[in-house]
């Protein structure tokens, strides 16, 4: 199967960091893929793309043999079935709250007898060889995303769902449920602790460990600190931030 990058990152014992597309824009996706990221994902969530930016994205990251990941929009069968079918070949997915959702969203990604994805993967199949169905439940990967109050009590059992590649924090909505205001690279004694906890299940059940920063220095800390995956910023923010700092440093 084609596109493995980080998959290679991993066998390595390497972590890998993470582009983070929310621009419905097959030029914005070409050229982060140009870039020396591990894996992108589409983030089709709170992201601007929908089903048919997604397809066109993944079809110009295909050419730079990264990884291609997808955060859906919900736990829900049907899109995370088209994501794949459409070529990603991980799943991120939010607010895994309970066992059940983690085994609901594990269930979707593989084909039977291990789980239920239905078998028709058009595009998957044209790009990542004949033997994507035999090769795909090893190799799709699957991120539960823990962000609520819920999931972190939850989480020992969420990391030991059968078949689950690893948890992904979601730093901001954690913190909304944990009464603070939303925001990435979280320094609160309360946050350090919980994302200590996931961590731990994490470690425990010999799964991968992610998580969203928004500067380099916290995504290196983290992945200093053993982390599996660090995604950087987003898209969107990583040009708001170039844009404005070019066009302060032309009016000073």
């Amino acid at each position: 199967m084609q596109q493995q990058t980080l998959r290679n990152c991993w066998e390595n014992n390497k972590g890998a960091i993470n582009a983070w597309c929310s621009i419905p824009s097959t030029v914005t996706a070409e050229m982060t893929s140009m870039n020396d990221f591990d894996s992108i994902t589409i983030d089709m969530q709170h992201g601007l793309v929908d089903y048919q930016a997604t397809l066109n994205m993944l079809q110009v990251i295909s050419g730079s043999g990264k990884t291609p990941m997808v955060r859906v929009p919900w736990n829900e069968p049907g899109i995370i079935m088209k994501a794949l079918d459409a070529g990603a070949l991980g799943i991120i997915c939010p607010m895994i709250n309970t066992p059940e959702d983690a085994k609901s969203f594990v269930g979707a990604t593989r084909y039977a007898p291990l789980g239920y994805r239905s078998s028709g993967p058009t595009r998957a199949m044209m790009v990542h060889g004949p033997n994507y169905h035999d090769e795909a439940n090893d190799k799709i990967i699957s991120f539960a995303m823990i962000e609520t109050v819920e999931a972190l009590e939850n989480v020992e059992k969420i990391a030991a769902t059968d078949g689950l590649t690893g948890i992904y924090i979601g730093p901001s909505d954690l913190s909304i449920s944990m009464g603070f205001k939303p925001g990435l690279d979280r320094e609160e004694p309360e946050m350090i602790e919980a994302i200590q906890k996931i961590e731990n299940a994490c470690k425990k059940n010999n799964i991968k460990v992610g998580i969203h920063c928004l500067s380099p220095s916290y995504l290196k800390t983290k992945l200093s600190n053993g982390y599996d995956l660090a995604t950087l910023a987003s898209d969107i923010r990583i040009y708001a931030e170039g844009v404005g700092n070019k066009l302060k440093e032309a009016r000073s």
